[in-house]
This record gives structure tokens, sequence and C-alpha cells, in this order.
């Protein structure tokens, strides 16, 4: 549920990107206001592997409960200011400045929540069936972004867009930021993991050398690059395409990526119980080959018709789906215990930031250039450096974390 309500207050940004561009900053051109929204967005993500690395340290020494409790207050307390925060109408530059702010701050506080998160699941399950339980944080990540694109439907649906523009866009952020009370509240009751606690009580030293570390580091970089470029893509941008260069009525955009998003949803405990049998790098290389096989033609089919929204969305999520599903067993079998949430942390976030963060940005841009075929080309590149990343990595699934 904390997981959930993390990744709605960070999704609800994306979702109501033009409605905050019009708001937070000059809004006499409406292209560089979009434009300076999605670099706010990047930035927070360009932070996150800060978050990671600091968080992870923590989460490593205090245990991953205090740091899970301790982002979602962060999270929340971002998401309050910009519920709450001016325009740039009534307070100028400082209002972007102050957006900015909430957004670095929101970011640390995501780096980590994600590593802490993938690391806490995959030490609670049981060997044999930890891509099935690692499952779970996908599903969060998509059950967050599908809560956000339905606050978005709900509004746009029941006010008018000058409402919406006006003050309308700042009820998903005030609501978050309540809900998160409920989720602290949870949080609150958690169970330290077995893992991190034997680790704890024995002193042996990290059985990864500073090569060996590097590598598997660079590997977890190089195998999430495409993995996050294509779900950030297909989640945080897709319907701002949609509505912005294809005419789509913004309410239909925004209840065709959240059917698109249940759907994928659906499959990731598919794809996690697989992965246990059959294991991680197969089914990691079977989504490259998909991801550089379709892109291209379901980007194209996207017109003004939410349906084709919906088919084109929910095909290429299911296949993201399939890598979402293994990461948390994945990266967490690629590292020991005793640095395990560090190393996720500075990985993951890494990748998410440069790879994932940049992807609305880079493909708004890249329409604005006239060269919008270099977005598909971009995430093309990144899948093939994805599977090969997963060739070069040893089989993992069914292994204890102690001997990881």
């Amino acid at each position: 549920m904390g997981n959930v309500l993390e990744w709605y207050e960070w999704s609800a940004y994306a979702v109501f990107a033009p409605f905050i561009a019009t708001a937070m900053f000059q809004s006499s051109d409406g292209v560089s206001a979009l434009l300076s929204t999605l670099a706010v967005f990047a930035v927070g993500f360009l932070i996150r592997p800060l978050g990671g690395i600091v968080f992870g340290r923590i989460a490593d020494r205090r245990g991953r409960k205090f740091v899970l409790v301790t982002t979602m207050l962060v999270m929340a307390g971002g998401s309050l200011v910009i519920g709450l925060m001016p325009t740039y109408a009534s307070l100028g530059a400082w209002a972007s400045l102050i957006l900015l702010l909430a957004r670095m701050a929101q970011g640390f506080a995501h780096g980590g929540e994600s590593a802490t998160a993938n690391t806490y699941v995959a030490e609670i399950a049981p060997n044999e069936r930890r891509g099935l339980w690692g499952s779970i944080v996908f599903v969060a990540i998509f059950g967050g972004s599908a809560v956000a694109y339905s606050v978005g439907g709900a509004v746009t649906s029941v006010l008018s867009d000058s409402e919406v523009a006006r003050w309308g866009w700042r009820i998903p952020f005030v609501l978050g930021a309540f809900l998160a009370l409920a989720a602290l509240y949870l949080r609150r009751s958690m169970d330290e993991s077995d893992v991190f606690s034997d680790q704890k009580s024995n002193d042996e030293p990290t059985p990864l050398s500073r090569k060996q570390a590097t590598q598997a580091i660079l590997l977890v970089i190089t195998m999430t690059s495409g993995i996050t470029a294509a779900h950030y893509t297909w989640t945080s941008y897709v319907s701002t395409y949609a509505i912005a260069q294809k005419g789509m009525d913004a309410s239909a955009a925004y209840w065709c990526s959240v059917g698109a998003q249940c759907i994928a949803m659906v499959t990731l405990p598919l794809w996690g119980r697989l992965s246990d049998k059959v294991g991680r790098r197969p089914m990691m290389i079977t989504f490259a080959a998909l991801m550089i096989a379709l892109q291209i033609p379901l980007t194209g089919m996207i017109g003004s018709q939410g349906w084709t929204l919906l088919v084109a969305s929910s095909v290429v999520l299911a296949i993201v789906a399939i890598p979402g599903a293994l990461l948390s067993a994945t990266m967490s079998e690629s590292f020991p215990t005793r640095v395990r949430t560090q190393a996720i942390g500075f990985a993951y976030s890494v990748s998410v930031a440069v790879f994932g963060g940049t992807a609305p940005y880079l493909n708004q841009l890249f329409i604005e250039l006239d060269v919008a075929r270099l977005s598909s080309f971009y995430i093309m590149l990144l899948c093939s450096l994805t599977g090969i990343a997963c060739y070069l990595m040893r089989e993992t699934k069914g292994i204890h974390l102690k001997d990881a």
C-alpha cells in the first residue's frame, strides 16, 4: 500500500504535466512551458541516485523498515507543497523554483524508496518463489500510476478544462499527501527481514571484490536502461503525446492509460512465477527482442481515438511487465546483503535517472525538432543494451540471498 501511494504521488506530476506547465511556468509559450515541466520531471529523477546511495546506506545499517517510513514522510511532504504552492502568475519565477525543490525532495526520497522496497520484498520471499513475490513491487508501480491516471480521468471528467487549469490539477497532490498517513500507519508495524537481521549478527566481510561490485553495478545499470526508458515513455509520456500531438481528449487518454496499466498489472505475477521456473535471463532477453520489433509500429498506431492508445499501450506495457516482474529478484540476487540496498539504490537510480526520467523530455524534444522517429530508435537501442547485459549476467533463480 505504501509503495502504491509513493508511485501515485510520483506519477501524478506526469499525469497533470500539461496543466502544471501553464500554472507554474511562463504560459505565453506553450511548448517552452511543457518542456520546462518535463525538465523538472527529469531533474527529480537525476537526484534519485543520491537518495538511493544515502538511504540505501542507511537501510543496510539501520534496517529496511526505518527507511521505508522516512521516505514516505518526505514524499508526502513534497506532494503537499506542490498541491498548495502559488502559481507563476502570483509569484513569478519563484513558483517554478519551489516546484523544482519539491520534486528534488521527492526524487531524493524516491531513490531510497525504490531500492529499499525491491530489497525488502526479495529478502522476505521464499527462494523458489522470489520472482513471484518480487513482482508485487512492479504491481505497486503500475498500481500507483493507474491510481494517478484514474484521478486524472475523474478530475478532467468532472471539471471543465479551465477549472482543471486553475485549481483542479492540485487535487491529486493534496489527496496523496493525506492518503500517505494511512500507509505510514501500516508501515510502522512492518517486520524487519530475516536476511538483514541475520547479516547484522554476522561480521563476515562482503564477498564481492571492488572489481566484481563495479561489474555487477554496471550490468544492472545497462540491464535496466531499456526497461526504464520503455516504461516511462509508455506510462508517463504517451498520454501527453496523445493529447498534445494527436488531439486526443484528455479524459479519454487518461482512462485508456488506466486500462492499459491494469491489463499489464494482471500479467506481472504470471511473469514473475514463470521466471521462477525458466529463469530470469531468457525472459529479459525476450522483452528486449519484443520491444525492438514492436516499438515503431505500436507508436505509429496512436491517433486521436482513445482505442488506439488503449491497444498500443496495453501491448507494450504487458511486454514491459516481463522484466518489471523480475527486477526485484534479479537485482537483489546480484548483490550481497551487506551492501544490497545501497548497490541497488545507486545502480537502479542512475539507470532510471539517465534513461527513464529523461524519456518524456527527449520524446517531446524530438517531436519539436521534427525528428520524432528518433524517440523509437532511442528506446530500441537501449533495449538492445538490455538484451546484451542480460546475456552476460549469470542465472540466479532460486539461489539463497545469503549466497548472492
